[in-house]
């Protein structure tokens, strides 16, 4: 049995602004709720293949995910799968899809499904995790949502320069 959440968020950009946002390591803890550190292996631009490390805040258990891109479709779809052991996922993968909304908006559908680990306490870590992924996930998208309004992106449309 897996755990599954979708969590979709409305965003003040076209589809494939917020896709570069979201994959723009160097700029990603300016919005990222979830994380104090972020970053692709060997500094790599991210595309299908590449591993990035996400490290999260303290405050959230300080866990490190290191993950694959498994797909990379800009400026549509990116998904991810744990490659490091996780003393509570047998098995964890993600996907963020964008679309494109009237007036300049889009939306982003990000999908998570885990296995819970070790398997005698499979269920409660399921159900306390897919609290905790929805919460959060819910939080960060809000946070880009507020960080493209704010930024050079949302008010030129494109990616804030660096």
């Amino acid at each position: 049995m897996s755990a599954h959440a979708v969590v979709r968020q409305v965003l003040p950009v076209p589809a494939d602004v917020a896709f570069d946002v979201v994959h723009d390591y160097a700029d990603r803890l300016r919005w990222d709720t979830l994380l104090r550190e972020a970053f692709t292996v060997g500094g790599a631009p991210p595309a299908r293949g590449v591993e990035a490390v996400c490290r999260a805040r303290w405050t959230l258990g300080g866990l490190t995910f290191r993950t694959r891109y498994v797909t990379f479709r800009p400026p549509n779809l990116a998904a991810v799968t744990l490659t490091s052991r996780s003393p509570f996922f047998a098995g964890w993968a993600a996907s963020m899809r964008h679309r494109d909304l009237d007036g300049g908006r889009s939306e982003v559908v990000y999908t998570l499904t885990f296995t819970g680990a070790p398997a005698p306490l499979r269920r409660p870590v399921e159900a306390v995790a897919l609290r905790v992924f929805r919460w959060e996930t819910g939080r960060r998208l809000r946070a880009l949502a507020g960080y493209l309004e704010g930024s050079a992106a949302g008010a030129a449309g494109r990616v804030p320069a660096r």
